[in-house]
């Protein structure tokens, strides 16, 4: 399960109350569900150039790995951030600016931060593993960060992974640049722009450019098969998720079943 803990569209207003955490606790314990994940609000900008909004999203990250690690949550998924302002490397150097203080300050914290890669428009980084290597080199490799890989942002990034030799091409990509042990967490999702096309937009499964041979190959991946998958497909109604899920259950061949 992947939940936002506060509003994903604006700063930090408030913490979450020690109650709602017990309960939250309680309520997950009692389920079959794992792992938990959390994703970080929108709002935050690692790699940004802007001296204040660099400081606020290093303070609020801060507070919100904190929180999560409250409620039990395995990951903390966040986007590298955009660079508008500076170069690349100088939006990178940023991302590694803010998480080595982010690091420094929960040292107790279990809850592990997935950086999920990006379609790349505009100044957004994360589109390419090789800078997720630029990251983790400066940080030592620690074992603290791992890899969340969203599957309609590659397709979109330029990663042709609806064919065998397209998707090993990526998880070697990975393998050679940070470790594919790294790689922790599937975001399964579709989408109808063109290969490449940079454009950040979700579908459902099977029914874009990746498309169900495509879906086929990735959740019945060797390697990829035993990693937890989340849907962030476009939702009007429940019976849209079901749907994916549906779509998702019939495309995995279980040996065991």
């Amino acid at each position: 399960m992947q939940i936002f803990s506060r509003n994903p569209r604006k700063f930090r207003k408030s913490f979450l109350k020690v109650e709602d955490i017990e309960l939250f606790k309680k309520k997950i314990s009692g389920s079959s569900i794992f792992p938990l994940v959390i994703h970080t609000p929108y709002t935050l900008n690692l790699a940004t150039p802007q001296k204040f909004l660099h400081w606020i999203t290093t303070k609020e990250f801060i507070a919100d790995l904190i929180e999560a690690d409250k409620l039990g949550a395995h990951y903390l998924v966040t986007h590298p951030g955009c660079y508008k302002g500076t170069t690349k490397e100088g939006g990178l150097n940023q991302v590694v600016k803010g998480l080595r203080r982010i690091l420094k300050n929960t040292q107790e914290v279990k809850t592990e931060i997935l950086l999920e890669n990006t379609a790349g428009g505009g100044t957004c980084l994360g589109s390419k593993i090789s800078q997720y290597r630029f990251i983790l080199e400066k940080l030592d490799f620690t074992p603290r960060i791992g890899i969340c890989l969203d599957t309609a942002h590659a397709w979109c990034a330029g990663y042709r992974i609806n064919t065998h030799q397209g998707l090993e091409e990526l998880l070697q990509e990975i393998e050679k640049e940070v470790g594919i042990q790294r790689l922790k967490l599937i975001h399964l999702n579709d989408t109808l722009e063109e290969l490449g096309s940079k454009k950040d937009r979700h579908y459902h499964i099977g029914e874009g450019m990746i498309g169900r041979d495509g879906f086929s190959l990735i959740v019945n991946h060797p390697f990829l098969k035993n990693l937890p998958f989340i849907l962030e497909t476009p939702k009007k109604n429940d019976r849209d998720d079901i749907k994916n899920l549906n779509t998702v259950r019939a495309l995995y061949r279980d040996e065991l079943l």
